[in-house]
C-alpha cells in the first residue's frame, strides 16, 4: 500500500498510477516540469519508493556476499547498484545502495521493501547486522542537478551510463555518446515528515513522475517492474555495466551470470523506440510489438518527451534484425516504430564457445 505523499496537496496535483501511486503525475503542466527538471531547475517527488537500511559491523561484508556487485569497501558517501538474483541468474530485487559509515541504505520500489527487508532478515544467521525497512520514515526525491539546499541529506548518485568497475558494456552505442549522459541523476534521503519543507526551501520548482519517467526511458535507464519480468536477466537490460562486478563470484546466480557473459548471449534485448506521433496518442506499457504479424515483444515504458515526441523502451528477442521497422499493436491502433540499439545481438559470448575437441586422424 503506497503512502500518500503531502505534495499531493500542491495545486494542480494529479496522482500517478502504478509504481508511482502516492506522488503527483504532474502538476497540471507535465512538459514544462519536464524541460524545467532536465535543465536543473526542478525536484521530483520519488516518496513511492522503498527504503531498506542496513546496519552492524558485518554489513557490507555480508550485502557482499549476497549481491552481484563488489560493495564490501564502499566508501562513505559512495554510490553503487546491487541486485538480487535467483538460482537461474533471475532479477528478483534492484537496490541503489549508498553506506553513510553507520548504515548502508537501499534504495527500492515501494513495493520491492517489505519482501526485501523480510528476506534480507532471514539471512542473516549470527552476523552483526540489523535490516529495517524503514519506507515510513524517510522520503526520495530526484533531481538532475545536486541540490544546495540540500547537502545535509544523503544523496545516491545513479553510475548510470559510466561502466562499474567489473562491469561490461552491452550496448553498439559509444561510451562518449550514450544518451544516459544527458541524464545525471541524483536521488536524496528526506525525513518524510520534512520533505514538504524541504522542497520548499530547495528553491525548485516540482516536477512530476511522468517527467522523470520520460527522462529515464530518453536515458535507456532500465526500472524494476517496468522492463523486468519473472524471466529477466541482467545482460538483456544492459544492466551488467552498473550492478554486476564479473569477476565476482560466490553468489546467488553468478552461473547464469558468467555463462551468458562468456560463452552465449542474452535471449532478448532492451530496445529504444521512436513511436509514430501522429496519433497524438501513446500505446499502454505491455503492448505487443510486432515484425509483420508476429509478435516479438512488448513495450515495456513509454512517455512523451519534450523534444523527440512519443519514445518507449521496450525488450524484444535477440534475433530480431535491428533495422526492420516495429509496429507496436495497443488493441488495434498501431504505432509505427523505430529501432535504436540499447543491448547489441551482438552482446556476450565474450570468450566464446567450446567447439568440442578435434581428433586426430586414424593411422591407416
Amino acid at each position: 500500500m503506497s503512502i500518500k505523499s503531502p505534495l499531493l496537496n500542491r495545486p494542480g496535483a494529479v496522482e500517478a498510477a502504478g509504481a508511482d501511486a502516492g506522488t503527483a503525475a504532474h502538476y497540471g503542466d507535465p512538459l514544462r516540469e519536464q524541460r524545467a527538471l532536465a535543465r536543473g531547475e526542478a525536484v521530483t517527488d520519488l516518496s513511492s519508493r522503498g527504503v531498506v537500511t542496513v546496519s552492524g559491523e558485518d554489513r557490507l561484508s555480508w550485502l557482499n556476499t549476497l549481491s552481484s556487485q563488489q560493495v564490501a569497501a564502499l566508501k562513505p558517501g559512495e554510490s553503487s547498484e546491487l541486485l538480487l538474483l535467483s538460482v537461474q541468474g533471475r532479477i528478483e530485487h534492484d537496490a541503489r545502495v549508498l553506506d553513510d559509515g553507520e548504515r548502508t541504505w537501499l534504495i527500492v520500489e515501494g513495493d520491492e521493501a517489505p519482501e526485501l527487508s523480510a528476506w534480507l532478515d532471514s539471512m542473516k544467521f549470527m552476523l552483526r547486522v540489523e535490516v529495517r525497512d524503514v519506507s515510513a520514515d524517510w522520503a526520495v526525491a530526484g533531481s538532475v542537478a545536486p541540490v544546495t539546499a540540500w547537502s545535509d541529506f544523503a544523496v545516491w548518485t545513479d553510475p548510470w551510463p559510466r561502466v562499474s568497475p567489473g562491469g561490461h558494456a552491452y550496448t553498439a552505442t559509444d561510451e562518449p555518446a550514450h544518451p544516459g549522459h544527458e541524464r545525471p541523476w541524483h536521488e536524496y534521503l528526506i525525513p518524510r515528515e520534512g520533505l514538504e519543507d524541504a522542497v520548499g526551501a530547495s528553491g525548485q520548482a516540482l516536477a512530476g513522475s511522468m517527467a522523470a519517467e520520460a527522462l529515464r526511458i530518453a536515458a535507456w535507464r532500465p526500472r524494476l517492474g517496468a522492463e523486468t519480468d519473472d524471466k529477466t536477466i541482467p545482460h538483456e537490460l544492459d544492466l551488467i555495466r552498473t550492478a554486476v562486478h564479473l569477476a565476482k563470484g560466490c553468489y546467488k546466480g553468478q552461473e547464469t551470470i558468467a555463462r551468458v557473459h562468456n560463452l552465449g548471449h542474452p535471449p532478448r534485448r532492451l530496445v529504444f523506440l521512436q513511436l509514430d506521433g501522429s496519433q497524438h496518442t501513446l500505446p499502454a506499457a505491455g503492448s505487443p510489438v510486432k515484425l509483420g504479424e508476429r509478435v516479438v515483444g512488448r513495450v515495456t515504458s513509454v512517455a512523451q518527451h519534450y523534444e523527440m515526441g512519443a519514445i518507449a523502451l521496450a525488450v524484444i528477442k535477440r534475433s530480431v534484425d535491428p533495422d526492420e521497422q516495429l509496429t507496436v499493436d495497443d488493441e488495434g491502433e498501431l504505432y509505427a516504430a523505430a529501432q535504436e540499439l540499447v543491448v547489441s545481438p551482438d552482446a556476450g559470448q565474450a570468450v566464446g564457445r567450446p567447439t568440442g575437441l578435434l581428433r586426430s586422424p586414424r593411422p591407416r
